[in-house]
């Protein structure tokens, strides 16, 4: 993974880190149910669009929390 220069990004993989030790399916929940209870809707928006555009750039537990933010 690189140094990323998106703040969303950023902030989603530090976010991620923090859940490494659990489950993947549970710590995809709990990684989405934080963004959805504190990031605004652009900040949401932009973290979807960069997890079509920039994948390679999240954490494997960001791209699974993105899976639950989808409208």
């Amino acid at each position: 993974m690189t140094h990323a220069a998106n703040p969303q990004v950023r902030l989603a993989n530090e976010i991620a880190v923090q859940f490494h030790h659990r489950p993947a399916d549970e710590a995809a929940t709990a990684i989405a149910q934080h963004i959805k209870l504190f990031w605004d809707p652009r900040m949401k928006a932009d973290l979807l669009h960069r997890a079509e555009t920039e994948a390679a750039s999240l954490d494997p537990l960001v791209l699974r929390a993105v899976g639950h933010l989808k409208p």
